[in-house]
């Protein structure tokens, strides 16, 4: 049973409904209501491109997390990329610290772009990332800490053997980036792979190495797909099938799935399958865009994501890059362009046909003033305001209890497209079950966005189980950002709004229920979200940025 939302994240077959009208705060300046409070942006300027990860070598490393992205030190647009680095003790609040890399070599002097990180024997880092040359040409490379006792690993030294892998044997040297996260099989040797397209096939080059600096090409890829584009930012990573652990990448365990995702058609789409290490085989459940089936990580604006291996806490997290919406004059206008969606961990479904992503539980440390009530019921037709929270900068929880869905509407997930549904009936539509449930930037809150942005309405599939009697959805809004979670994290759908008036203080949360028949609201929780606090050691100071 298929139930649908949209950007509005408004429930259509069963639900109730939340959803954000307009507001002014004073947690943000005026002339910046569109800044985030407690999602991760660099101070000022473009944060990544649309060739490479944003979110380039996520690692946990002496006690710190470090966070690597592309980021433009000049201006709020793509160009003069390098590799900005950013570090937390909670993954909530931040410190700036100098570039890591930057272009400097023939090798990536148009833009060191995007790779990832991988701990090397003895547990030292090292990063392989994709260089740009004068005519674009692209090539992996090699750098390593100048210092591994430095736990802010604040200096970063390129290999004088980069670059390692050359665009040769019939690569098109403008399809060969973004290498991954690398594993030893069995046999101790390394194994990385690099998105890449050849005779319009979108594909995973396999390459493997002994000591991680002379690297060797496999016959075949790792997978590869009739069906797609160029794949940028591959992922390939173990998910456990009998535990909520997360899974390092090397481990050799027997009871395990392996996810390979891939970039393309603007969205991040993943496959499940079987990983045989010692010939590096992998064999999929359903491949890419195959009998209907579309697994994303998330349904919205959500790209070029990457993920890494907590190991202080036995997790697997994924960070995503959230484009902005709006013009490029207007990012220049601004200052700055681009931000992280909160990082979310990551788990098999206990169906074993999908992955749950939800937030991290650190999050909740931001939460503050905080209402809830129970088991009400939400009429049909009726709309009401919930108070005593800042509606712009809150996270929300809400489950409802299921109506008798045989008087859903039925659907076929296979022959429908739950973006297009959604585009087609925003929740003003009625029918007897709904809409209900959302933050509505498509009806409610559409009438007071500004003119000239994209406005696009998402929609997803939530697969619910037989036995469920519950429907949940729990929003993170975030000024110009809401990201919501439903079903418990089986379906993400992640929107950019820029209100003119719905900013801060005019920002209101309500419920409603368009729907013919009454639905129940089985428990709400609201919390209003304080500001995470960001820092920057390049001001040689301890205190927050202020943004102008």
């Amino acid at each position: 049973m298929g139930v649908i939302w949209a950007v509005g994240f408004c429930f259509l077959l069963v639900g109730g409904g939340v959803e954000v009208e307009a507001s002014h705060d004073e947690s943000l300046p005026r002339e910046q209501p569109y800044r985030t409070a407690y999602h991760f942006q660099p101070p000022n300027n473009w944060m990544n491109g649309i060739t490479a990860h944003p979110f380039l070598g996520p690692m946990f490393y002496k006690g710190v997390y470090h966070l690597f992205y592309q980021y433009n030190p000049y201006a709020a647009v793509w160009g003069n990329i390098s590799w900005a680095h950013s570090i937390s003790y909670d993954l909530v609040d931040w410190i700036h610290l100098e570039p890591a890399i930057n272009p400097s070599e023939p090798f990536d002097i148009n833009g060191c772009w995007s790779g990832s990180t991988t701990f090397l024997h003895g547990g030292n880092p090292a990063i392989l990332y994709t260089g740009a040359d004068l005519k674009y040409r692209q090539f992996q490379n090699l750098v390593v800490p100048k210092n591994v006792s430095d736990p802010l690993l604040k200096e970063w030294v390129k290999s004088p053997l980069n670059p390692l892998l050359t665009p040769i044997d019939g690569i098109d040297p403008n399809n060969f980036r973004d290498p991954t996260t690398a594993w030893r099989g069995p046999d101790e040797v390394w194994r990385v792979i690099i998105g890449s397209m050849i005779n319009g096939q979108g594909m995973a080059l396999l390459y493997r190495s002994k000591d991680f600096v002379r690297w060797t090409r496999s016959k075949n890829p790792l997978h590869s797909s009739t069906k797609t584009g160029m794949w940028e930012c591959p992922d390939f990573y173990p998910v456990s099938i009998n535990s909520k652990n997360g899974v390092d990448s090397s481990a050799r365990r027997k009871f395990t799935k392996h996810v390979l995702k891939a970039s393309f058609n603007s969205s991040d789409h993943y496959i499940l399958g079987d990983y045989t290490p010692k010939r590096d085989r992998y064999l999929v459940d359903t491949d890419f865009m195959d009998n209907g089936l579309d697994l994303r990580y998330d349904y919205g604006k959500f790209y070029a994501s990457k993920t890494f291996y907590d190991g202080a806490k036995k997790r697997r997290i994924l960070w995503g890059w959230v484009t902005e919406s709006d013009s490029e004059s207007d990012d220049i206008r601004k200052g700055w362009s681009g931000l992280q969606a909160i990082p979310r961990s990551i788990q098999l479904s206990s169906t074993g046909r999908q992955l749950v992503l939800w937030p991290i539980e650190e999050l909740e440390k931001l939460r503050t003033q905080h209402v809830s009530f129970n088991d009400k019921e939400l009429k049909g037709g009726s709309v009401f305001e919930v108070s005593g929270i800042s509606a712009a900068q809150a996270d929300v929880e809400v489950s409802f209890d299921l109506p008798n869905l045989d008087e859903a509407e039925s659907i076929d997930p296979n022959s429908v497209d739950p973006q297009q549904l959604c585009s087609q009936k925003e929740a003003s539509v009625r029918s007897t079950l709904g809409p209900f449930a959302g933050y509505e930037s498509n009806s409610f809150y559409r009438s007071s966005l500004r003119e000239g942005l994209d406005k696009t309405t998402y929609g997803a599939f939530v697969y619910l189980d037989h036995r469920d009697d519950k429907i949940s959805l729990r929003s993170l809004i975030d000024h110009s950002i809401i990201e919501s979670f439903g079903g418990d994290g089986r379906a993400c759908i992640t929107a950019r709004v820029y209100p003119k008036v719905a900013n801060d203080r005019e920002a209101h949360l309500y419920m409603f229920n368009n729907g013919t028949r009454s639905v129940r609201i089985s428990s709400l929780n609201a919390w209003s979200m304080k500001r995470a606090q960001i820092y920057s050691l390049r001001r040689r100071r301890k205190s927050p940025i202020t943004y102008k």
